[in-house]
């Protein structure tokens, strides 16, 4: 079954479009989530789910699934299917510090819903009312594109026609304690994935396939396998983060590579959808040829890539 990418959003600090992913705006204020979605729903939300509200409807109404007079299609056909290694982090040490300070009893009973981590993805399905298989992911580098799969997974099984899947990571003091003072994206990206004939049902254009994922020990061998099942050599390298320093010239030598984490910061769980969304943002700038995003390095237990194809190309 053929998965194809139906509906792209991204809100950044500094881009707004899928195209902004590859060549983003110069300055710009952080996201303010009231000023994209409303205030409604708001209030004692982490910004972790503020941030993928507001990546989530603009995904929705761009793979036409959304409108002002809500969801356009059976709720129970979305699956929704996040990832965020950070998202709740700053609830957990707020209760954390409570609890060591007082007692358990001193929590805030609205801090607790919060502090669970599928609070991102519940959220996100409860606001827009989808119904479908509901996943969280928090698994390290290979989360985001992990997420992907998966998503591609549920629809390829029947479990849902279509799935929105979310990345979101949260720029704040607990976040940058626990990174050593890394600098995160502080923002969200989501993508609407389908299969083919349900996007061809509602008339729905569709930018980009799907292609082979790979995951496995060792980000050379990973990037071997991919190019094994695609068979095509990439036009574009997403490079894995904070890391692309150390990738060797020798692996896809003469490959243009884009490293996104040095743009807008870390992207951690949220990474690998940012780059699927830049696949996507590449595409409609008239570039061609498969796409390769990947995390992890050839240290890594786990490394992860998939290949995404313009959709005049698939």
């Amino acid at each position: 079954m053929t998965v194809v990418v139906s509906g792209v959003g991204v809100v950044l600090p500094r881009a707004r479009t899928a195209p902004e992913l590859m060549a983003p705006v110069a300055k710009a204020p952080p996201v303010e989530p009231k000023d994209l979605v409303g205030r409604k729903g708001l209030r004692y939300k982490d910004r972790a789910t503020q941030l993928a509200y507001c990546a989530a409807d603009a995904a929705l109404r761009h793979a036409g699934l959304l409108d002002d007079g809500g969801l356009r299609v059976p709720g129970g056909s979305v699956a929704v299917v996040a990832s965020s290694n950070y998202g709740n982090l700053d609830t957990i040490c707020r209760a954390i510090d409570t609890i060591a300070e007082q007692t358990a009893a001193a929590g805030s009973a609205m801090d607790l819903p919060n502090a669970s981590s599928n609070v991102i993805a519940s959220s996100v399905a409860i606001r827009f009312g989808l119904r479908g298989p509901n996943l969280m992911l928090c698994n390290g580098a290979t989360s985001g594109l992990d997420a992907v799969h998966w998503a591609a997974t549920l629809i390829r099984g029947g479990r849902a026609s279509r799935a929105l899947v979310l990345g979101v990571e949260p720029d704040n003091e607990s976040v940058r304690a626990f990174t050593g003072g890394a600098r995160t994206i502080d923002g969200a990206a989501a993508l609407v994935v389908e299969s083919e004939e349900s996007a061809a049902e509602r008339g729905a254009s569709a930018p980009a396939v799907l292609g082979t994922y790979v995951r496995g020990a060792g980000l050379g061998r990973t990037l071997e396998r991919l190019a094994k099942t695609t068979g095509d050599r990439p036009a574009l390298w997403h490079l894995p983060e904070q890391r692309a320093a150390a990738v060797p010239d020798t692996l896809l030598e003469g490959v243009d590579r884009h490293d996104l984490a040095e743009v807008f910061g870390l992207g951690s769980g949220a990474l690998g959808v940012l780059q699927c969304a830049a696949a996507v943002g590449w595409f409609a700038q008239g570039g061609a040829g498969p796409v390769y995003a990947t995390a992890g390095t050839d240290a890594d237990d786990a490394s992860a890539g998939i290949a995404l194809h313009g959709r005049a190309a698939a």
